[in-house]
């Protein structure tokens, strides 16, 4: 039986936008992944939540977001669970829930500078594969060499992911609207109606 690659994308999501899903898909096609599973953050962390739409707002907004492309997937294991919620214990679970299957994580490749500083890097880079996306603003240089030591000392492979530049940020797009600017094409139609709808960001 062959086995299923999983791709996971976990984020504040704080709202979804195009260049999550550019990275989501072009990360699936790049490394043949059946499926890739979005995770909105419960209580990230490392976040200011009085900054954060609640939990449940974005997870709809990233349903909205990936409900026309069949590959994606939405899960509510972290908007659902109590506490602070850590990207090592989100991956134990998945692993338990398919364990037939590969799973890899995609985040941005900045992320990837950080990753020591999240809980059990040891274990998390047991769990599944990093996949790290390039974003804008970054030194590609910096972060392949930060990659590689990162590989030398877990013994771990990390793949890179080079995307076209697309400078768009959540924080970029929760200040127009507090500025009473367009978003358009920055988000799919359906989340700026959603947000529109019910005022966030305001």
């Amino acid at each position: 039986m062959k086995i299923k690659k999983i791709g996971v994308m976990g984020g504040t999501f704080n709202p979804i936008h195009i260049g999550h899903l550019m990275i989501a898909e072009q990360s699936r096609k790049k490394f043949n992944l059946d499926k890739v599973i979005f995770i909105p953050t419960g209580s990230p962390p490392h976040k200011d939540e009085r900054k954060l739409a609640n939990s449940l707002d974005r997870y709809i907004m990233t349903i909205l977001a990936t409900s026309n492309n069949n590959n994606f997937i939405v899960s509510d294991i972290e908007t659902n669970r109590d506490g602070t919620s850590y990207t090592v214990d989100t991956l134990e679970l998945l692993s338990k829930k398919y364990n037939d299957s590969e799973l890899f994580f995609i985040t941005g490749a900045d992320s990837i500078l950080d990753i020591e500083n999240w809980r059990d890097t040891d274990r998390l880079l047991n769990i599944c594969t990093f996949i790290a996306a390039t974003r804008p603003g970054y030194n590609v240089d910096n972060v392949m060499d930060e990659i590689k030591k990162l590989e030398e000392k877990y013994n771990k492979k990390i793949s890179y992911l080079t995307i076209a530049p697309i400078d768009i940020s959540s924080t970029q797009i929760r200040k127009r609207i507090f500025k009473n600017e367009t978003i358009k094409y920055m988000t799919p139609d359906p989340v700026i109606n959603y947000i529109y709808n019910k005022n966030l960001y305001k």
